[in-house]
């Protein structure tokens, strides 16, 4: 069987979403969704558990926008994939895929290091030492959940081509970041009773 002229090369610049990952893609944003929705329910347990043992809560101002965040990276990943007609790269996507696995992987190694210390909120107990088990063994690395979130919101959207998502994402994140670290370095600073460095 002989190919028209220019088929060949007509095949070969045809777009390579030729693996249709939209109800894939779908199901795995779901299960991003409702792996937050157990962190929300640890959380919730955490915190009623720290507030018992004289917890104090910091940065209540910051919370908010991190929830809407948050809950603008799984919407942002489903409209944009949607409405922009963005296409599953299989040599992008597969890739991505591996990193939001390896993110979720470390969220969760921190939330089982931290134990009853691990919070969605900035809560402090007085007394409690610094957990140095996990990932928080390594010295250099001292916030390694927030690079799992920053792996996961840059990952998650490009796993089907929302690179849009991912830099709006990544952008106000990074921003959020740097309040949210200095809000907890000040608190365990206050509450250890040194001044913030």
């Amino acid at each position: 069987m002989t190919l028209p002229p220019g088929a060949a090369a007509q095949a070969l610049a045809a777009p390579v979403s030729s693996v249709d990952m939209s109800p894939w893609y779908l199901v795995l944003v779901l299960l991003v969704g409702a792996e937050r929705l157990a962190e929300l329910v640890v959380a919730r347990r955490n915190t009623r558990w720290a507030l018992a043992r004289g917890g104090r809560v910091s940065g209540r101002g910051h919370y908010p926008f991190m929830v809407v965040l948050h809950t603008g990276l799984l919407a942002g990943c489903l409209l944009e994939t949607a409405l922009a007609d963005r296409p599953f790269v299989p040599a992008l996507g597969w890739p991505m895929v591996a990193l939001v696995a390896a993110a979720q992987a470390l969220r969760w190694w921190c939330i089982t290091s931290l134990g009853r210390q691990w919070n969605t909120e900035v809560i402090v107990v007085p007394g409690l030492p610094l957990v140095r088990r996990g990932p928080y063994r390594l010295g250099w690395l001292r916030h390694p959940n927030y690079v799992a979130v920053a792996v996961e919101g840059a990952a998650l959207p490009l796993v089907h081509g929302a690179f849009v998502t991912a830099v709006v994402f990544t952008v106000l994140n990074a921003g959020l970041m740097v309040v949210r670290v200095r809000c907890e370095e000040a608190a365990l600073a206050a509450v250890a009773g040194e001044a913030p460095a």
